[in-house]
Formats: structure tokens, sequence, C-alpha cells
């Protein structure tokens, strides 16, 4: 199926203007640590410690998220688990939809989950603080859905299998995942200036792996992909808005990419380059029908 690309707005969220850039460090970024087992704890850190700005930078993923309740038909679902709920935008949609469902919300951050509960004070909606990984559960659902939390799965194949096995006969699993060119043009300004730079998306699971994960444990499966297109006035909106919404995920990189000396260095390259700060997002929608 061919790629179809959307460009997107970029309104600054208010309060922006108060967000700051330590005038001697620059913008400061954890280690990157690839996809190793302390991988999940960064995930987990950088989502809560920013839980609260969240929403003002979650513009891509909200998109995303509308793109993925229009794939949710109307069916009767009576029991649904939604994986990496976050601050709730999604969790919302679900709700709305599938008013008379029962509904279990899983997020790894307490205080992502904080802010969903906030939200949706409903008693029909049950929240698990866990890594949906390692979560462990003695129930069928008719349908498992996530809304751009797969990436960050250590062992994608693994999980799919297990979310499999908590399908009801002629369940459905539903979910959106950003690609491995999310941030392509980022990732390329690093590489160039640095040989040991790469954005997380480099680990992330291609349309042909997704492709293949589904097919091994659903008896049906689709993956279409989209292709979103973001502009920043300066690099250093961009960097903030990654670093607010979570999509760093485990890091983007060593501190040092990052001081005000390579900012101005990348800046001036990425104009030089793309002629704009612009971002690439990779959507993958994925289906699979047990």
């Amino acid at each position: 199926m061919d790629k179809k690309i959307i460009n997107l707005s970029t309104p600054q969220p208010e309060g922006h203007d108060s967000l700051r850039i330590d005038t001697e460090r620059g913008v400061s970024f954890p280690r990157l640590t690839g996809r190793s087992l302390k991988a999940a704890e960064c995930i987990k850190n950088n989502f809560s410690r920013y839980a609260h700005l969240y929403d003002k930078y979650s513009s891509i993923q909200e998109k995303i998220a509308a793109e993925l309740i229009e794939n949710i038909r109307l069916n009767g679902w009576r029991n649904i688990l939604e994986l990496g709920c976050g601050t709730g935008n999604f969790t919302r949609l679900l709700r709305n939809k599938f008013k008379q469902a029962k509904l279990k919300a899983v997020d790894i951050s307490q205080e992502m989950v904080a802010v969903c509960r906030r939200k949706l004070p409903e008693k029909q909606l049950e929240f698990i603080i866990a890594d949906a990984e390692e979560l462990e559960l003695d129930e069928y659902f008719d349908l498992v859905t996530s809304n751009a939390t797969f990436q960050w799965f250590l062992d994608l194949e693994g999980a799919l299998a297990k979310y499999a096995g908590c399908l009801r006969k002629g369940g459905v699993i539903l979910f959106s995942t950003f690609g491995p060119q999310t941030f392509c043009q980022l990732d390329w300004v690093l590489r160039s200036l640095f040989k040991d730079a790469a954005v997380p998306a480099s680990f992330f699971a291609s349309r042909e792996k997704l492709e293949g994960i589904l097919r091994k444990n659903f008896s049906t499966s689709k993956v279409v992909e989209k292709i979103y297109q973001e502009n920043f006035s300066c690099l250093r909106d961009l960097l903030l808005n990654i670093k607010y919404s979570g999509i760093r995920g485990n890091g983007l990189g060593k501190k040092k990419f990052f001081s005000l000396r390579n900012l101005d260095r990348m800046q001036a390259i990425y104009l030089d380059k793309f002629k704009g700060i612009a971002v690439t997002y990779q959507v993958f929608y994925c289906r699979g029908i047990k």
C-alpha cells in the first residue's frame, strides 16, 4: 500500500515561552542505552518526570489516536484492554466510543496514570500501573489496543504473542507504533556530526518485521503506513517537543551532543540540508484478528 503523507501544523502550546534551556549546559538528555534491560526504567522515568507537560506537547500522538479510533468499528465489544494509556487521550476516545464496555488501561508510569484518572474518574474504567511487557492477565479480551506505545517494547514479538493469547476467538488487536524513519532528519544531522550518535527510532520495528510478527500470531493481519510531517521554528523547539512528549523514550544521546555550541552547529546543518527544521513521523497502523 502506498504511503500517505500528512502535513501537521504546530501551534506553540500555552506556557511554551516559560521553558528555558540551561544557559551553560544546553539541552540535557540522558545517555542512550539502546535496547538494554535498563531501557524500560529509563522510559518510565522520562514519561513520569514530564507527565504534567505531556498534553501540551503531544499533538502528534493525539492525531494518531484520532486516526486509530476511526479504524475501530462498533461491534458490541464488552471487554477492552488498552496498553500504554499515558495521560488518557486515547483512553477517552475509547470510553466515548464504547460506553458500555469494561475498559482496563495499563501504563508503566504512575504519574501519567494520575493525569488520566483526573480526566476519566469513571467506575467502569480500571487502571493498572505496570510494564505492559511484564504484565500477566488471567482474562480474555475482545479488543487489545494501544496508541504509540509498542515501539518501546524490548521484545515486541514476545509481547504480541502474549496479547494474542489474551484475545477471545475472533478478537482484535489494533495499535499504532512509530517506525524507524521517525526523526530521520534529526538522525541524519546527528550522524553527520558524531560517529556514535543515533536517535532511538533507529531501533523501532520496520513494516516488514511487524507484518511478519502479526502473520505468526493472527489469522488475518494488516499494516498501513502513514508519514506525518511537521515543521518547527528552531531546533530548540523541536528538542523541547521531543523531551516533554516522551518521544525520546530511553534518551536521544549523550549529553555532549546537545551543548549550546553543538546546538548551533546542528541547527546550521539542519537548515542547510532540509531548508527548515522539518521532522518526519513514520507511523504504522497495525491490525490482527485471532
